[in-house]
């Protein structure tokens, strides 16, 4: 798979996507937008792999949007706007995101990184959602996410000011969940995700994930009560639940069978 404005190797079951307009602190194009939306698309579809993980070349991870590309209709009745045709594929794929941030994450550089399930970042990493600074509103479904991983008082203040925001502030937050140097950033992201693949299910991961964002949208707790029902009932038929249950008493690392292609329980609400 060939791009111009990212890379995508696969590698021992992790798909890495970076950022790779160095020579632009990774300023994020039309080009780049529609390469990552692919890319998401392709590590979802790909049944080797397992993680994703996403990170960048140079020493920013993205300043924001370049508008020196051009060549985007915003006049087409179907346009979706940049940022978007990133995060809103990569909050539907199945398996778990990691993003590895470093130096500047602004703008869409920080709104990018939401939709990941696990964010560490660089001693270095300076988050910033200067939408306001800049005349202009935030994207990529940030207003939805920010507040429910840092809370609406936080967010509305870092929204509202634009402020950089720098990595410990956002590990006290909750917006990543650890800061490393930057020397030892993708070598952490990729134990994280080697752990993932060593010890937990690709099906159950990838329910977990999904419910979790899908739940978000309920006002009491009911409709998770009735299908972590359907869930349990549906485990205890599993080979996945009789190969975690065996690995765990045996002490041995787990080899589970389910896919994620194959193996989803079909009464799964997002399914529809």
């Amino acid at each position: 798979m060939t791009f111009e404005a990212i890379t995508y190797v696969v590698e021992d079951r992790i798909a890495t996507i970076t950022l790779n307009r160095p020579e632009s602190r990774n300023g994020y194009t039309i080009t780049m937008a529609n390469e990552l939306g692919n890319a998401f698309a392709a590590a979802d579809a790909d049944a080797d792999v397992r993680v994703i993980v996403i990170n960048a070349n140079g020493k920013d991870f993205c300043v924001g949007m370049d508008l020196t590309e051009g060549g985007d209709d915003f006049t087409a009745a179907d346009w979706v706007e940049p940022a978007t045709r990133a995060t809103r594929p990569l909050s539907r794929v199945n398996k778990p995101v990691i993003a590895a941030i470093h130096g500047a994450a602004v703008g869409v550089g920080s709104t990018l990184t939401l939709p990941a399930d696990i964010r560490v970042a660089a001693s270095d990493t300076r988050f910033g959602f200067v939408f306001a600074r800049r005349g202009l509103f935030p994207e990529g479904g940030s207003t939805w996410y920010l507040p429910r991983i840092v809370g609406l008082a936080r967010a509305q203040e870092w929204m509202l000011t634009g402020r950089l925001i720098p990595a410990a502030e956002a590990l006290a937050a909750g917006l990543v969940s650890q800061v490393v140097e930057p020397d030892a950033l993708l070598d952490t992201a990729h134990e994280i995700a080697r752990d993932l693949i060593t010890n937990t299910a690709p099906v159950a991961t990838a329910v977990i994930r999904r419910t979790l964002l899908h739940m978000q949208g309920e006002i009491t707790p009911e409709a998770s009560f009735q299908l972590d029902s359907k869930l349990i009932a549906h485990a205890f038929a599993s080979p996945d639940s009789v190969e975690g249950i065996t690995a765990f008493l045996q002490k041995r690392a787990p080899t589970f069978p389910g896919t994620v292609v194959g193996d989803l329980p079909p009464f799964l609400p997002w399914l529809d």
